[in-house]
């Protein structure tokens, strides 16, 4: 593996600011606990801010193609502030893993519109699959018929509720086509997710028309590499809500009193958060070394990702379940926003793999046995 900087630049720490004073001027816990009633309504001024004002949908989007130029290290920064303020919004299904795929697409072709759309802001994507389909797994293609009208469905894809093109994979001779499908032409059914900051829905064509944007010959390379991506960078949202998890746990214990003492003078909780801080900062690095390697399209990066993953779902969801625990009745409470990480933390665990499945793929790559069970 070559050697990589792990090391936030100026430009990433100025991003992460901006990144966070948006989160804490629009995005307030109470607001998201909201969406939880049905209630919805920050979702588009929250995605317009971030995606417009401060212009960071297109930062996967080479600027020849009407996107920043940015790289997956500045996603990544982006991923954690959002994590931190379990966001309710498109970014990572829109402007990371349905961007990646378009990038597959050779310049000059029907995905140019399209990618710059997405990178303006003006457009969101989801690429039609289950959410917990991950590399290497195999994607169930819809099917098209004589008149190239798409058919098909799919459960439980993130995103499509906010997108208005569905890039749907197709079933083309023997290989896959993308199509993209405008959003009003599918059924989006929306399903009662556990984390319904990034609801789930299930996704159905009827013989609806799409214009296809990679073909057969490269559209499953290109699905995988939108997967590949998408699960090196969930990553660092994961490592944001841990970050969160434990600061504000740390903060409360040093504020709650019990019995005439602060109450993370206690011993016993001393040890569990100097435990999960350790934990929290080999998060860190994993998440950054997934990032930094995809960013320079290291060899390596494909067990980067998978090492960063096996890891840091498991983290996080320690994260949140401390943070609840910890902070006694408050945190079982409904107003709390504690359960928002716990929610998140383990609706990202099973996205795109679960940690058992990464390390099994890891085995592979590493020429070890794979787990047993």
């Amino acid at each position: 593996m070559s050697d990589l900087n792990l090391l936030y630049t100026d430009v990433e720490d100025d991003l992460r600011a901006s990144v966070r004073d948006l989160m804490a001027a629009r995005c307030e816990p109470n607001a998201v606990v909201g969406i939880y009633d049905g209630d919805r309504s920050l979702v588009e001024p929250l995605w317009r801010a971030l995606a417009t004002e401060l212009g960071l949908a297109g930062l996967l989007v080479p600027e020849e193609r009407g996107g920043a130029g940015a790289s997956a290290r500045e996603v990544a920064v982006v991923l954690e502030e959002l994590g931190r303020a379990a966001a309710p919004v498109p970014f990572f299904t829109s402007s990371v893993v349905a961007t990646t795929v378009l990038l597959a697409a050779a310049p000059g072709g029907a995905a140019d519109a399209l990618l710059a759309g997405l990178a303006a802001g003006e457009r969101t994507a989801a690429l039609v699959v289950p959410l917990s389909v991950g590399p290497g797994d195999e994607v169930a293609a819809f099917t098209r018929d004589g008149n190239g009208r798409i058919s098909g469905s799919a459960r439980s894809v993130a995103g499509a509720l906010e997108a208005d093109v569905l890039l749907v994979p197709v079933a083309d001779g023997g290989g896959i086509a993308v199509h993209a499908v405008p959003a009003d032409a599918a059924r989006i059914d929306p399903v009662v997710s556990l984390d319904m900051t990034r609801q789930l829905a299930d996704v159905t064509l009827e013989g609806a028309a799409g214009e296809e944007v990679l073909p057969a010959a490269s559209g499953a390379d290109a699905v995988q590499r939108g997967l590949e991506t998408g699960a090196a960078l969930l990553t660092s949202e994961q490592l944001g809500v841990a970050q969160w998890c434990l600061t504000t746990t740390i903060a409360y214990l040093k504020d709650r009193r019990q019995f005439g003492r602060v109450v993370g003078g206690y011993q016993a909780l001393k040890h569990r958060l100097a435990d999960l801080y350790a934990a929290v900062e080999s998060a860190a690095a994993a998440a950054r070394n997934a990032a930094a390697s995809t960013a320079e399209g290291d060899p390596d990066s494909a067990i980067a990702t998978a090492v960063a993953q096996s890891f840091c779902s498991d983290v996080a969801v320690k994260a949140a379940e401390e943070a609840v625990q910890l902070h006694g009745g408050i945190g079982m409470t409904w107003e709390h926003p504690a359960h928002l990480y716990l929610k998140r933390a383990k609706a990202d665990q099973i996205a795109l793999g679960t940690p058992a499945a990464h390390r099994a793929r890891l085995a592979g790559m590493v020429d070890l046995p794979a787990p047993v069970g």
